[in-house]
């Protein structure tokens, strides 16, 4: 697999927040084939690296319930400086859920919600610098925001993290842009203003990488996962929406052939 290339602003990182740790580790083992490393309790809560292949590729921390989030995927975007980079999330009609907070030897991370009120991380590396690999199966492969604030959403990733954005479609039926143009494209901002559920705010979706949807579905089902969209082929592969035995939802991708 080719190291990702990550560059200032862009999608650099994922992790889980669980309910239950250890019957996630066995559920995202048998559909994308991860193996597990638990960091030290004392330094990192027991935070636990999800690898591919040897490489690494998510995290996985426990959710005690005291926050009041579900069990959620967050996407993390890299920031050259994380404290300055708040201040400019504020500056441009965000908020700041938890203020900068050092990872002793790995970096500093953020969460934020952006203008249109969805929530994503911030990461300043230093000992982690993100993915290990990227956009194969079994791996992260898109970034997708789903906002009802679209016009709002994409003046906020270009202001705060310097997004240069290429518009992949303006009709009413279908308005998205993505950061980066064709095969260097890295993230996408959907107008979800007509798809959302009532009561469901905007929020970042993570797209994995599977060789096969249909039987990662199969297999999914089996380990207690439910089928929130089900898999249909796009111009950008088949895929669908699940959400995992304790309710983290996450999608698919399998390339087009």
């Amino acid at each position: 697999m080719p190291k990702p290339d990550i560059t200032a602003g862009a999608p650099c990182w994922i992790d889980l927040m669980t309910s239950d740790p250890a019957r996630a580790q066995d559920f995202y083992a048998q559909i994308f084939g991860w193996t597990y490393e638990v960091g030290d309790q004392e330094k990192y809560g027991g935070y636990t690296t999800a690898f591919k292949g040897g490489l690494q590729v998510a995290g996985m921390m426990k959710n005690d319930g005291q926050s009041g989030y579900p069990d959620v995927w967050t996407t993390y975007l890299r920031v050259e400086d994380i404290k300055a980079t708040v201040e400019d999330v504020t500056a441009a009609g965000g908020q700041v859920f938890m203020s900068p907070m050092e990872v002793p030897e790995q970096g500093s991370m953020s969460m934020i919600a952006d203008a249109s009120g969805a929530a994503i991380g911030l990461w300043q590396v230093g000992g982690h610098v993100g993915f290990q690999a990227h956009g194969e199966p079994g791996t992260a492969v898109w970034h997708e925001l789903q906002t009802r604030d679209y016009p709002v959403a994409v003046a906020f990733y270009r202001k705060v993290f310097g997004w240069d954005t290429s518009v992949l479609s303006d009709t009413p039926e279908f308005r998205y842009s993505t950061l980066g143009a064709g095969d260097d494209a890295t993230a996408g901002i959907l107008d979800a203003a007509g798809y959302l559920p009532d009561g469901v705010p905007g929020n970042w979706q993570v797209y994995f990488g599977v060789e096969n949807a249909d039987d990662v579905i199969t297999k999914a089902l089996s380990l207690g996962a439910q089928l929130l969209q089900p898999a249909e082929n796009s111009d950008f592969g088949r895929v669908a929406m699940l959400s995992d035995p304790t309710g983290a939802t996450f999608r698919i991708s399998q390339a087009n052939g």
